[in-house]
């Protein structure tokens, strides 16, 4: 699994598309530190990969300072590379932790987040799981947090569904960016009622096995171009 990842991530190099979602995420990334009140900013980013879109919204933001962030990723090298890309920005106050994303206890000490992305998750796992991983935000969250997600619009398109499903778990949609020429799109939504107390030792999401994915069902099926994951 980790080297189909870091595969995967070499593809920001030639994709236009990917690069192009990565854009509107930093961009997201960006908005939520310039909204946020005085103080301390806690970020917590899942799946985090090697970080370049936390990493590229934080570094020159006039927040920079203000941020506290855990990056989680499973594979070894791609977690290696997001600390080796803190450390050479000088950004000493972003942890990227080598870990399972999928488990609540891996976001123990730094929640309640202000900013969380569940970016490149949500075309890997079975709907039921992203209902169960949208449910249980709020216990990650604090009051008024962002959180900054994506997945692709391929048939079926579950995007709508998804927004319902953020609003019915005590969010607000902030924006939804299809991005141009591919499937691909990106949400944020801003909790508006009380986040709920954390709790560790949940299972949020399991990715399923590359031929079971949606997105990569999708893909198979020929529809318009969506580089995985969503």
């Amino acid at each position: 699994m980790a080297d189909e990842w870091v595969e995967w991530h070499r593809q920001y190099e030639s994709d236009g598309h990917l690069s192009a979602r990565l854009k509107v995420v930093q961009e997201r990334v960006r908005e939520a530190l310039t909204s946020s009140p005085p103080g301390t900013i806690r970020l917590v980013s899942m799946c985090a990969g090697d970080g370049r879109d936390v990493l590229g919204a934080v570094v020159d933001h006039p927040r920079r300072p203000d941020v506290r962030a855990r990056l989680v990723e499973l594979s070894p090298e791609l977690s290696a590379a997001g600390r080796a890309g803190a450390e050479g920005n000088g950004l000493s106050n972003v942890e990227v932790l080598t870990g399972d994303a999928s488990t609540s206890t891996a976001y123990d000490g730094a929640v309640p987040a202000d900013i969380v992305l569940a970016c490149g998750i949500f075309g890997n796992i079975t709907d039921t799981d992203i209902r169960t991983t949208i449910a249980h935000l709020p216990e990650l969250c604090a009051r008024g947090a962002t959180v900054i997600w994506t997945r692709g619009r391929f048939e079926p398109d579950l995007t709508p569904t998804i927004r319902e499903w953020f609003v019915e778990s005590g969010f607000e949609e902030l924006s939804f960016v299809p991005i141009p020429g591919t499937t691909g799109s990106v949400g944020a939504h801003r909790l508006v009622e009380e986040p709920r107390p954390f709790r560790p030792g949940v299972r949020l999401f399991t990715f399923l096995a590359k031929a079971e994915r949606p997105s990569q069902r999708a893909k198979d099926r020929s529809s318009p171009p969506s580089p995985a994951p969503s």
